[in-house]
């Protein structure tokens, strides 16, 4: 994956995903109709073993390396698909006005993440057994069978870089609301505040967890703090990405060595895997956001691992 198909890659889908077999033998629907439901642990736990065999089942079929189903990016999309659904609306934003790299990070992650959503909307409050099947299937179907060059969905389905993913599904009289996150867990960040005063200095510094990778670059991106938009505007889909506003930081040269514009670089590696950058934030209220680029070598084109969002106010 290229940077700028990161930045401004857009995944919004149609439907959550269930297969009837699995649906019939565990009973996740207890009755033939409902306005408002929710699963229980074990049920919800079997819901995302189901989703995961299909992810798998996709990712296997192109030659890519499987995914693990993920607790915590689990939690973050279930907390994203009940406020979508009991809202009554589809976006990759919140009503708190994040952006899903923001929810994932304010919450304690780290890496890199794509976010799948998906929605059915029922004109009635009722829906059956079937109708709920038939909407989550077909939906996830067309999500993996889609095209370019509106083919977002499957492009976060086969990233090869992921590792790891969550689900999150709600229901909620007639909307049924769905919330993937794609993880890419290639690299340990080194504890930090999430909150900081402007012009204060911030510590970026970690671990690859594979010795393989190197860090190509580090972006810090910025954009002003979110708002809470109402629910009119949640209404409205459209694609989230990293902001255009951003500086980006390359490794530290040995002396006597500069780039072309005469900077030496700034990233250090005082131990074998490990990295660090010190960055001055700015002045202006808002979101920074630390994005490091990995690659194994230099021809292999450097992919997203880290999408660390710093407060400051």
């Amino acid at each position: 994956m290229d940077r700028r198909s990161f930045l401004t890659n857009t995944s919004l889908a149609l439907g959550a995903i269930l297969s009837q077999r699995a649906l019939a033998a565990n009973h996740l629907v207890k009755a033939e109709s409902w306005r408002a439901a929710s699963l229980d642990d074990e049920q919800s736990r079997f819901l995302r073993s189901e989703l995961l065999a299909m992810v798998n089942r996709e990712r296997e079929t192109h030659g890519l390396e499987t995914v693990k189903l993920d607790d915590f990016a689990s939690q973050i999309a279930a907390a994203h698909a009940q406020d979508m659904a009991s809202g009554g609306f589809l976006s990759h934003w919140g009503r708190d006005g994040r952006k899903p790299y923001q929810r994932y990070s304010f919450a304690g992650g780290t890496e890199a993440t794509q976010e799948n959503d998906g929605a059915v909307d029922h004109t009635g409050y009722f829906l059956t057994t079937e109708e709920f099947v038939s909407d989550v299937t077909d939906s996830h179907r067309s999500m993996y069978l889609e095209t370019s060059p509106n083919d977002g969905h499957r492009k976060a389905i086969l990233a090869p870089q992921h590792t790891h993913v969550g689900f999150g599904v709600a229901m909620n009289y007639g909307h049924v609301r769905l919330s993937e996150i794609y993880v890419a867990r290639y690299v340990s960040v080194d504890s930090y505040s999430p909150t900081r005063p402007p012009r204060s200095k911030f510590k970026f510094s970690g671990q690859m967890l594979q010795p393989k990778h190197t860090i190509h670059t580090i972006d810090v991106f910025y954009e002003e703090l979110p708002t809470p938009p109402t629910l009119e505007w949640l209404r409205v889909t459209r694609p989230y990405s990293l902001p255009d506003a951003r500086a980006t930081l390359f490794p530290k040269l040995p002396e006597n060595t500069v780039y072309k514009d005469g900077s030496r670089g700034s990233i250090e590696f005082p131990d074998r895997g490990r990295f660090r950058v010190e960055v001055q934030l700015g002045k202006l209220p808002g979101i920074y956001t630390f994005v490091a680029w990995l690659q194994r070598n230099e021809l292999e084109k450097p992919f997203p691992a880290t999408q660390v969002c710093v407060r400051v106010e």
